[in-house]
């Protein structure tokens, strides 16, 4: 099964946002460290934030922090929230579908795939928080450097 952009962006939010949960980090700051759109992943974030998990505190001084603890969010949850198509295949249009077991075989693997996601929380994403603030950090210096 292939994530979308969206989902893929979605856990890089979270992962940043874990290795830092006592410290507000802003979108800008995200989006420079991926070098992705802002305007794209302020609409990631705030789907995140209607679904509790992301805060986002507004202000000078604001930004976004964990709705809840990295161990309260399993990554199976989050990629049931972000994929919208989350069918392998779309067999609802096929002249065989009624009588051909790959809907039935499919549909095991999609549930499959997405228990042994479930097992998995944003804790275990970032065990070694001190590696990847570290590459976070890199990141930023490496966009500062190209900014005039």
């Amino acid at each position: 099964m292939k994530l979308s952009r969206y989902t893929d962006y979605a856990l890089r939010v979270l992962i940043q946002l874990a290795t830092q949960p006592d410290r507000l980090i802003s979108i800008s700051q995200i989006a420079a460290t991926y070098d992705i759109s802002q305007n794209h992943l302020m609409k990631i974030v705030q789907d995140l934030g209607r679904a509790g998990f992301v805060e986002t505190q507004r202000g000078r001084n604001g930004g976004l922090r964990l709705g809840r603890p990295a161990d309260q969010i399993t990554i199976g949850a989050v990629v049931r929230h972000t994929e919208t198509q989350t069918a392998i295949v779309d067999c609802s249009t096929c002249l065989i579908a009624q009588g051909c077991g790959l809907p039935r075989m499919f549909s095991e693997a999609q549930q499959a795939f997405l228990a042994v996601l479930d097992r998995y929380r944003l804790s275990d994403a970032v065990m070694n928080s001190d590696e990847l603030m570290g590459m976070f950090q890199a990141g930023e210096q490496q966009i500062n450097l190209r900014q005039p």
